[in-house]
């Protein structure tokens, strides 16, 4: 009873929430996994499935990598006085070599920090993946679409010849 326990605790990553849009917008060309400061009220909103980070993005301060813009709604269950700030900077738990080659990557012109997902690892700890980024022209998104619906017509011409 306890293998099939853990069987289900080894499961893959649950997302919590995903920004789907950043793979349309950027050129991603790095991504790296950062823990996440969280209070008590934030980490049950999260479980609950409750966050939205289509506009956060990732930024030095003081030596530290904080998470800006990123909403986690308040946890309606508990009291008014433990309640949490829904846009608040939160922390990024990264080591020092790493925060020194992300704020070099950084200050290169273009380049950016955004947060593609938020989610609980095996152990029940909130993670979330980075991508260093470069923004897409309007040309570039366009030449993606294209891109896609082609892969997908050849799929379904091939997939109809096989027949």
């Amino acid at each position: 009873m306890t293998d099939k326990k853990n069987a289900d605790r080894l499961k893959a990553q649950r997302y919590v929430a995903m920004n789907r849009r950043a793979r349309h917008d950027y050129f991603i060309t790095d991504t790296i996994e950062a823990g996440i400061m969280l209070s008590g009220t934030e980490v049950k909103s999260l479980r609950l499935g409750q966050a939205s980070i289509q506009e956060a993005f990732a930024s030095a301060k003081n030596d530290d990598m904080v998470l800006l813009n990123a909403y986690i709604p308040e946890y309606q269950q508990a009291g008014a006085h433990l309640q949490h700030e829904t846009h608040r900077a939160r922390k990024l738990l990264l080591h020092a070599r790493e925060i020194k080659r992300l704020v070099g990557l950084i200050k290169r012109e273009g380049v950016t920090l955004v947060p593609l997902g938020i989610y609980f690892n095996k152990r029940g700890i909130a993670k979330v993946e980075l991508a260093v980024a470069k923004g897409k022209r309007q040309i570039d998104k366009r030449e993606a679409i294209k891109a896609r619906d082609w892969d997908r017509d050849k799929a379904r011409i091939l997939r109809n010849n096989n027949r």
